[in-house]
């Protein structure tokens, strides 16, 4: 049997985003729309040190986000890893980030309905993903989407996840959630009380969380006071 290069696998990608760690390309990997994202080497870094870090980074990358399909959360299917290029391809998911939705008017249609069912959403996911030790790292709603067909909430980017059972690290997972949504979805209601109230629903760990939330909380208010 003959086995295909990552070549033929694959046609070139379209470069879609550029961050500080990783490039994202959209492309076509056995007939399938798909993401690459690929890890990218930092000069400044020693050679050999670079490539071990980037290389666990990749992996870790993909542990987590196997390991939230497994605990029930929805996630892009992973198609391949390749260790030598650093580089992820996986699921492309048809919709609009929970951003997009957000940033839509108020007056269309159903769209209070929409903002609740995204909520609970949110909260049931991230009470999956704590409840199995995981921190997803980067809980902005650009990393979230809404499939075109299920209307069911995907999380994607799970570059800054890590597993822990401390409430201290997942309490700090929620406040990021709640800076993005106070800074970019104000108009949106608040969104916030909804994901916590699913989170309390979702979560048998809740309590310890919510309570090193509001001192995270605290934290975070007298660093904007500083400056």
């Amino acid at each position: 049997m003959e086995i295909e290069s990552e070549e033929e696998q694959f046609s070139s990608g379209q470069l879609v985003k550029q961050g500080a760690e990783a490039r994202i390309f959209e492309c076509d990997f056995l007939g399938r729309k798909a993401i690459i994202k690929e890890r990218f080497s930092k000069k400044y870094r020693h050679p050999i040190l670079d490539s071990k870090l980037t290389s666990k980074r990749l992996y870790g990358e993909a542990r987590c986000m196997t390991k939230a399909r497994k605990l029930g959360v929805a996630t892009p299917t992973l198609f391949a890893l390749d260790s030598e290029l650093h580089t992820l391809t996986f699921e492309y998911i048809e919709g609009l980030s929970v951003k997009e939705v957000f940033l839509q008017s108020g007056s269309l249609p159903g769209y209070e309905e929409q903002i609740e069912d995204i909520a609970l959403q949110i909260g049931r996911a991230v009470g999956l993903l704590h409840d199995g030790g995981l921190v997803h790292g980067d809980l902005i709603t650009s990393n979230m989407i809404i499939h075109q067909d299920s209307k069911q909430l995907v999380l994607i980017d799970f570059g800054l996840s890590f597993t822990s059972t401390l409430p201290e690290d997942k309490a700090v997972d929620l406040y990021v959630l709640e800076r993005a949504l106070l800074s970019m979805h104000s108009s949106s209601g608040n969104v916030m009380e909804r994901v916590l109230a699913s989170y309390r629903r979702s979560s048998k760990q809740w309590s310890a969380t919510l309570n090193k939330l509001g001192q995270v909380r605290l934290r975070g208010r007298k660093r904007t006071m500083v400056g």
